[in-house]
């Protein structure tokens, strides 16, 4: 049985709920005690404690200062702003075609300085190519039985994927070799998608890596697919959904991860003849 959406945000409320009736315990302080030092009631307490009543980001931060756990005060307001829309996205994808959620993230794309997107298994959406993208969205929308709209899917994610050529922002993508390899679509759709990299790559606001498969004793194994926009949203794409990440904490950890990625890449010529390996594999 499919999880509403009500219980699915009701259970990241509890989840919030928990963790500050965690951090009251271990501040060694009772409800009331807590409420008084927050200049409450003990029965705002309660109802927070047990999810009854979603705290707002002041009430946190007094929270977490009255717990001595100022420092958590950031990543619990994140928790609690996602807490009611993390199903949201997951019931998009499904109910409806792929063009919608593709102008979905024009307003965040528009909002992004800094791309940051690591693809161990696809290449980067952003220079993705349109034989390319039918392949893919073709095998998504019968996978996932969902309304077929790719040709007009396709053509919102080729517009969208234009902003890599508008001023002001800035693209460092990484990809494995291994993403290389996986042929989407036809043999004529990969070859046209592999030498748009070549060409890509050498865009002014384009920093293109390849973590060739041949890397001795890598820093960090290879992982799902994220986009970092600036330092303050991480998206995951995973078989089920799409997982958004705002906790300050839990970006910090994609970010380490996104730098040891990066030093284990390729750039410029050495990139470019990984890619050029992977089109005469094709052949």
């Amino acid at each position: 049985m499919p999880i509403s959406p009500s219980s699915s945000a009701q259970a990241a409320r509890e989840s919030v709920a928990q963790r500050l009736r965690e951090l009251r315990a271990e501040a060694g302080i009772t409800g009331s005690e807590l409420a008084a030092l927050c200049g409450w009631t003990h029965s705002k307490s309660s109802r927070v404690e047990n999810a009854r009543t979603p705290p707002s980001p002041a009430d946190i931060r007094a929270w977490c200062r009255a717990c001595g756990a100022e420092d958590q005060a950031a990543d619990i307001i994140a928790q609690s702003h996602n807490a009611g829309s993390q199903y949201v996205d997951w019931r998009r994808k499904v109910r409806v075609g792929l063009k919608q959620l593709q102008h979905s993230y024009v307003p965040l794309f528009k909002a992004t300085s800094v791309f940051r997107v690591y693809s161990g298994t696809l290449v980067p959406g952003l220079l993705q190519t349109e034989g390319y993208i039918t392949a893919l969205m073709s095998s998504i929308t019968g996978f996932r039985e969902i309304p077929n709209d790719v040709p007009e899917a396709v053509a919102a994610r080729l517009e969208r994927s234009r902003i890599v050529h508008e001023p002001g922002h800035r693209f460092v993508l990484l990809v494995e070799e291994s993403a290389l390899r996986h042929q989407i679509g036809d043999t004529d759709a990969m070859a046209a998608q592999l030498g748009y990299l070549l060409t890509a790559g050498a865009l002014p606001s384009v920093s293109l890596g390849v973590i060739p498969a041949a890397t001795p004793s890598r820093s960090i194994w290879p992982m799902e697919t994220f986009h970092m926009y600036d330092d303050t949203l991480v998206s995951l794409e995973l078989l089920s959904a799409r997982v958004t990440v705002t906790q300050p904490s839990e970006i910090a950890l994609y970010m380490k991860a996104f730098e040891e990625l990066r030093a284990m890449a390729v750039y410029g010529a050495a990139a470019r003849e990984l890619i050029v390996r992977a089109i005469d594999a094709l052949n």
